[in-house]
């Protein structure tokens, strides 16, 4: 069992642990950020999936916080958060009944792009005594989800916002799609051109009458520039607390704090080692993990259970098996979910233990 004040280098392997001193310096640069831009920071949850972390967030300035799943907010509301926008459509009427039960406990917001699902919510909310807040999802690039900005928006808007179970409270989309864009001036002019579609969408839904009170978009790739733009009301980064290569890759002024430690297994050759965390302990879909500490040493192969190195002759000659190797999260939404618990490490010592609550709630 392992125990608060333990050396990092104790943990069994592999296991997945949090830099706290960095994690805390993100949480504080992308609060900060917000503060001084002028919008609300409602952070994504959707790669954290712990309610302790998530009131980290808020204590730090964050409005509330953003869900991708149903059950994902379920699990927060259940740890204490209040205020939660799930920012995926509810649909069927067993997903129903729990967002509209979830709303006696918690002030639950989901997004909508169907009018028949629109009717189903008001009609469910209403039977139950309860208001849901929605905002339309837009989609301003993704080709995901999401109705067309424009007359599109402001029709629809009209209809739901005579539904007497639901109230309309804003728009939103996500301009992920600019992301992986590399050049910056490009990226800026897609970021722009997608979250003033946004924008301008929410102004003519004013311009008939209709109260939109929330704009709401950004993610951890984008914020730097979604939350500079004009009618922007909340920005939903929130991956970025743990940093990790991709994001760091995207361009977010963030640290990379999340790491999964291994052991090295077997070392029949000076330059070259085996690892006992594989795919099955980190992700590499995105961007392939780092190695922490070892100059020179690259990951040659990834299977389930372990992870090649080749090693520059002078570092592997100082290796022996057994020692204990860090690799730096290549992305951590879909590294966090191959764990149950995440150790929280300041100054080299084991200070908390978290278990991942949210892991597996897909539905």
């Amino acid at each position: 069992m392992i125990e608060i004040g333990w050396d990092l280098e104790k943990l069994d392997t592999p296991s997945l642990w949090v830099d706290l001193n960095l994690m805390e310096q993100n949480i504080h640069r992308l609060s900060e950020y917000m503060r001084s831009a002028g919008v609300a920071w409602r952070p994504h949850t959707k790669g954290i999936k712990i309610p302790a972390i998530a009131h980290k967030l808020l204590d730090a300035g964050a409005i509330g916080i953003t869900c991708s799943k149903l059950s994902e907010a379920e699990v927060m509301a259940k740890g204490g958060i209040r205020d939660i926008l799930v920012a995926n459509q509810v649909v069927g009427s067993l997903k129903i009944a729990r967002l509209v039960n979830l709303r006696r406990h918690a002030d639950v917001m989901v997004a909508i792009d169907d009018f028949q699902n629109a009717k189903e919510i008001s009609h469910a909310a209403e039977f139950l005594g309860v208001k849901i807040r929605v905002l339309i999802e837009l989609d301003i690039g993704m080709y995901r989800s999401g109705i067309q900005p424009g007359e599109e928006t402001v029709n629809f808007a009209r209809k739901i916002s005579t539904l007497p179970g639901i109230t309309l409270s804003g728009l939103m989309g996500w301009e992920g799609h600019v992301t992986k864009i590399e050049d910056p001036s490009e990226k800026q002019r897609q970021t722009e051109k997608a979250v003033y579609s946004l924008v301008e969408a929410a102004e003519s839904c004013r311009a008939v009458g209709l109260e939109i009170p929330i704009v709401s978009c950004g993610g951890t790739g984008s914020y730097r520039i979604s939350a500079n733009i004009p009618g922007v009301t909340e920005i939903q980064a929130g991956g970025g607390i743990f940093g990790d290569l991709t994001y760091e890759k995207w361009g977010a002024d963030i640290d990379c704090s999340l790491f999964i430690l291994s052991t090295i297994c077997s070392h029949t050759r000076v330059d070259h080692a085996v690892l006992d965390a594989g795919r099955k302990a980190m992700n590499v879909e995105h961007t392939m993990p780092g190695v922490k500490d070892l100059p020179g040493a690259r990951i040659a192969q990834i299977n389930a259970e372990h992870c090649v190195l080749d090693l520059p002759k002078e570092i592997g000659s100082q290796l022996r098996m057994g020692d204990k190797v860090n690799f730096i999260a290549g992305y951590e939404d879909m590294t966090l979910i191959l764990h149950d618990k995440i150790y929280g490490i300041r100054d080299d010592k084991v200070e908390v233990i978290w278990d991942i609550q949210g892991r597996g709630k897909l539905t």
